[in-house]
């Protein structure tokens, strides 16, 4: 049902305003589990606490076209492919124009794996590109703001920032009604923005 709902908003928002997947941008993003259960794991960013880890696409305007969970302790190059699937089930992938990519996914094998699902444009940030002696380094995001500002959204809800279920399915309904929230939410605005006073 939840799968359903979001594939509606998904097609409203593509019917009313446009998915733009002219540049996708693509991440992971760590959170708590506390009570464990399936798909979860060691969260190396929180002292090996049980959390769970989501690897979403956005297109430009920011909404999710496809994603996949897994354990906290799961590699981001590892749910590149699930999460290029979960976009070509929902027949997006060959529309996507540049795919971009933080230093994380800086591999060869990535690069082959990408070509080899059929995109051939990707920018992905280069390993080793910090500046030496400087302790701030500068903020190099590129279009990658797209999905950072997705994964901020989507943690605003607190059952995602911290959640309390036990079966990985449960987690994929709960990312299908924040993004029906979500999407729901940008139509309104785009109506009130755009529709004549």
């Amino acid at each position: 049902m939840f799968e359903s709902l979001k594939t509606e908003a998904l097609a409203a928002f593509d019917r009313i305003i446009g998915l733009d997947l002219d540049h996708v941008a693509l991440d992971g993003s760590l959170h708590k589990a506390p009570y464990g259960g399936e798909g979860t794991g060691p969260n190396p960013t929180d002292r090996a606490k049980l959390g769970w880890k989501w690897s979403v696409a956005s297109e430009r305007h920011g909404i999710p076209v496809g994603w996949a969970i897994d354990g906290a302790n799961r590699n981001d190059v590892r749910m590149l492919e699930p999460t290029l699937d979960a976009v070509a089930d929902a027949g997006l992938l060959a529309d996507i124009g540049t795919l971009h990519l933080d230093r994380g996914y800086d591999s060869g094998a990535v690069r082959d794996r990408l070509r080899a699902a059929g995109i051939d444009q990707f920018e992905i940030q280069l390993r080793g590109t910090k500046v030496p002696g400087v302790k701030k380094q500068p903020l190099r995001l590129g279009l990658r703001w797209i999905v950072e500002a997705t994964n901020t959204w989507w943690a605003n809800y607190g059952q995602l920032r911290r959640n309390t279920d036990r079966r990985a399915w449960h987690r994929h309904a709960a990312l299908c009604l924040a993004t029906t929230v979500l999407i729901v939410g940008r139509l309104i605005d785009w109506r009130d923005r755009w529709s004549p006073a």
